[in-house]
């Protein structure tokens, strides 16, 4: 028996050397690439091209979630402040960009303004000055797909609908979300079963669905409710209800990661920088504060980021840098995913970009890598080559 397990495991390692060597072969021949494996000393084990800039595409998202890590830590909370005018029976509510407000959520907010005595609402009032009006931050294509969702002050669902048809209607994809007017309206020539889409370009767009499945799910409370909703500002007062998310941060990282939502990474960025300069959120602050504190923790000179989930082609960061940043993001390790076995990181993915950061784990030492390849390689080639260097370091 145990003979038959040592051949057994010398023909595995027969067959899976080649592989190995086979990816970091294909890796060697490339032109534009870079890759920077260190040990837990933060000793360089391999080195290729590593201070040279590329386009990072998705692994933008790591640097997003550490200044955001970093600046509130994983059990931060976000809040969405109602307020409610007993007399006009007006419910107001001031977005402050909370990334995760799903139907889940809102249900919960709907059940706690009930409790709390709100009994009718006439008027419903959407404050989203929180970002400025018309934000579309760079990168973002003009399509309805979900990863191109804009983002906005008060979000459902990431800005996206899911839609389905039965029997030739109408209906939503999911049992939790109500079918509201606005989700309706955008299944004007919907020929498919399903069909998940973003809210449009335009942030008051998102708002109003937002503020339409609020009414519907307080209506599910008993709560009488008009459909009469109206954008505008609120005059600074207390709040009848100061609402916490149920996830915490770390809750949103972590299928930020997994998933690579875009719409997260950005509402992120731009609610650390309506924080920061105490103004409307906008793409210049976005890169102003990615870029000044970058500089301040790292001492980082040649790189760019104008936003913060990874869709601009003019974003640049080199293997060294992010390696960098890595070794500063080991208390949040858990929040990626595992990739490859013994492989914890976060991909990247535009045309003629693939890139692979994260750690790789070899007898329980975490390593830091980054793996960035700006020319056309086969889709599956970072996660060989991130195999073959647990396999060879």
């Amino acid at each position: 028996m145990i003979r038959a397990i040592i051949v057994s495991l010398c023909c595995a390692f027969a067959l899976n050397a080649p592989a190995h060597a086979d990816a970091l072969s294909s890796f060697s021949q490339l032109k534009n690439a870079g890759l920077l494996v260190v040990d837990t000393q933060g000793r360089a084990i391999r080195a290729d091209n590593n201070q040279r800039s590329f386009i990072p595409a998705s692994t933008t998202k790591l640097v997003t979630a550490w200044l955001a890590l970093n600046r509130w830590g994983e059990n931060h909370r976000f809040q969405t402040n109602f307020y409610f005018d007993q007399r006009s029976k007006t419910l107001s509510v001031f977005g402050g960009g909370d990334p995760f407000l799903v139907s889940e959520e809102i249900a919960i907010i709907a059940g706690q303004l009930r409790q709390l005595g709100l009994d009718r609402v006439d008027t419903l009032v959407l404050d989203g000055s929180m970002f400025t009006d018309g934000l579309i931050l760079p990168g973002t294509s003009r399509t309805n797909n979900p990863y191109d969702a804009v983002p906005s002050a008060l979000a459902a669902n990431f800005n996206t609908v899911n839609l389905k048809k039965v029997g030739g209607k109408v209906r939503s994809a999911e049992a939790q979300t109500p079918l509201t007017p606005f989700a309706k309206s955008l299944a004007r020539g919907f020929k498919k079963k399903t069909l998940r889409v973003n809210t449009g370009r335009k942030p008051q767009q998102a708002e109003r669905y937002f503020g339409e499945l609020l009414l519907a799910m307080l209506k599910k409370q008993g709560i009488p409710v008009s459909n009469r909703i109206v954008h505008g500002a609120i005059a600074p007062q207390a709040p009848f209800y100061q609402h916490s998310n149920s996830r915490t941060l770390g809750d949103m990282i972590r299928p930020m990661m997994k998933y690579s939502t875009n719409f997260i990474a950005n509402q992120l960025v731009l609610v650390m920088a309506a924080e920061h300069y105490q103004r409307p959120a906008n793409a210049r602050d976005v890169q102003q504060y990615m870029q000044d504190n970058l500089r301040a923790d790292f001492n980082w000179q040649q790189f760019t980021f104008q936003e913060g989930a990874g869709l601009s082609r003019k974003n640049r960061v080199s293997p060294q840098q992010l390696v960098q940043l890595l070794e500063r993001f080991k208390p949040w390790r858990h929040l990626l995913p595992e990739v490859e076995p013994g492989v914890f990181a976060k991909s990247g993915t535009l045309k003629k970009v693939s890139t692979l950061a994260g750690y790789i784990v070899d007898n329980g030492e975490w390593k830091p890598f980054a793996l960035m390849m700006n020319q056309s390689v086969p889709y599956k080639l970072r996660n060989r080559i991130a195999t073959a260097l647990r396999r060879t370091l």
